[in-house]
């Protein structure tokens, strides 16, 4: 009986074994390893070096850390890498790939040392971004994409940007109730200061210096000018001063340091916050200096008093104001469509706050806050498919805001008059640009699209190319 059933159990063993290797492939993929795949060492790198060198446009450009890192992580995302971090601290870039307990970490860090103002690259990089995740382009011909971007020349030769900054300081001077000879002489001056600045740059000159210079040659050459007899009775010479600071504070990304404070990045914040202290002080020195120069020879040129409102003036610094932001974006190489969009917008804003402050008695804290909102909401709808970049309006759109007269007059109280006024003058220059930047975030975030609620899991899944005979899950 025992061997009769060891007979039979051999036999059965016997068919199956025979059944396994003349049936075909097994049905069930046994030499498949458990888990999800993760992509390996090499497809990490080349992903992370994109978002790296993307991160790097956008922060050397201005952007906000939290914008930096949110396009970032999209990009990432469409490549197939889901499990990522990234970390910024205003001059550093560092992110980190996690591929779970089945493959090593990939971790990249880069490091941001040039600021530079192209609205142009700062557009097509964004592009870039967008197309990889429609997946119009995948990750190889993205590279290539952007390196064409980033090393094409400007889309205007070099004086082209100079007379966009000579065309701000002229319109805020005119937004300011000059005169048209007035405007011309902030025209000139502001154009001399931008072509020194680039000289001193070329030379290797810190910011802080290039900044004293600035502020020195604005109020050396006005001084210099009004003693020459160039401007006719009854004009304002010290608007030329207020215009040129203006934009010499535009280059500052006071809007940024607030975006991040807003944003939890109080590392980066705080190293922006130290560069605009830094280069604000450069100003305040080469401006009192001037001005101290000045006082010596028997010059002094007396701080305008209330600028001139009415209807006729409203409408012609709303003008002044489109002006403004349209050269400032010029000034940054923007092409026509943001040209526009950033002189309606500035517009715009700077008719909110006129309205505010002549109509309703609004103070000037309050009024330039309520004005960026409206500026920000503007750039909130263009993130809803508006084909401009919103950052080349929040910059544009705010210029005509930006505290220049008031910072003139509070450089002045300081180094002519030795009032303690001057101290509470710069202060509310300071709260003014604070008021800006927290009320353009405030307006993005309004206006902001908001994303479709996802489902997650416990655990984020990395997602590889399956394999061709993979069942479906």
């Amino acid at each position: 009986m025992g061997e009769r059933f060891t007979r039979r159990m051999r036999s059965a063993l016997r068919r199956e074994a025979y059944g396994l290797l003349h049936a075909g492939p097994p049905t069930v993929q046994l030499m498949r390893p458990l888990g999800p795949q993760v992509p390996d060492d090499a497809r990490v790198q080349q992903v992370l070096d994109l978002c790296m060198r993307v991160g790097e446009v956008l922060l050397s450009s201005g952007e906000s850390a939290d914008e930096t890192t949110r396009q970032m992580l999209r990009l990432a995302a469409a490549a197939g890498l889901s499990a990522v971090d990234v970390d910024i601290t205003f001059t550093s870039i560092t992110m980190c790939c996690h591929r779970g307990m089945a493959a090593a970490p990939v971790t990249s860090m880069r490091l941001v040392r040039y600021r530079s103002l192209d609205l142009t690259r700062l557009a097509e990089v964004a592009a870039v971004v967008d197309r990889v995740e429609q997946g119009r382009l995948d990750i190889e011909s993205a590279a290539t994409a952007l390196s064409e971007a980033v090393a094409a020349a400007h889309p205007y030769p070099r004086w082209v940007a100079t007379a966009g900054w000579a065309g701000l300081a002229a319109s805020i001077a005119l937004l300011l109730g000059a005169e048209i000879t007035t405007a011309l002489v902030a025209f000139v001056v502001t154009a001399v200061i931008d072509r020194t600045g680039r000289l001193l740059n070329r030379w290797g000159l810190p910011a802080f210096f290039q900044q004293v210079v600035g502020g020195m040659l604005a109020t050396g050459a006005t001084l210099a000018l009004f003693a020459a007899g160039a401007f006719p009775p009854g004009t304002r010479p010290s608007l030329v001063i207020a215009a040129s600071i203006t934009v010499l504070l535009s280059g500052l990304s006071v809007v940024g340091t607030v975006q991040d404070a807003i944003s939890s990045y109080y590392v980066t914040s705080a190293g922006r916050a130290a560069e605009i202290a830094l280069l604000s002080a450069g100003l305040l020195t080469g401006v009192v200096l001037a001005l101290k120069i000045g006082f010596a020879f028997g010059l002094v040129l007396e701080v305008a008093g209330e600028l001139p409102s009415g209807a006729a003036q409203f409408g012609i610094s709303a003008l002044a104001a489109a002006l403004a932001a349209a050269s400032y974006s010029l000034a940054g190489y923007a092409r026509w469509r943001p040209l526009i969009a950033a002189g309606l917008t500035g517009a715009a804003g700077w008719s909110t706050y006129g309205l505010l402050t002549q109509v309703l008695s609004f103070g000037p804290i309050a009024g330039t806050g309520a004005a960026a909102v409206v500026v920000g909401i503007g750039t909130g709808l263009l993130r809803r498919g508006g084909g401009i970049s919103p950052f080349v309006v929040t910059l544009a759109g705010i210029t005509p805001l930006l505290p220049g007269f008031t910072a003139y007059r509070g450089f002045y109280q300081l180094a002519v008059e030795y009032t303690v006024d001057g101290v509470v003058t710069v202060t509310v220059a300071l709260g003014i640009g604070l008021a800006l930047a927290a009320g353009v975030t405030f307006g993005d975030f309004l206006a902001r699209p908001r994303p479709a609620p996802t489902t997650t899991s416990a655990e984020p899944v990395l997602v590889a190319e399956p394999a061709p005979d993979a069942e479906p899950q």
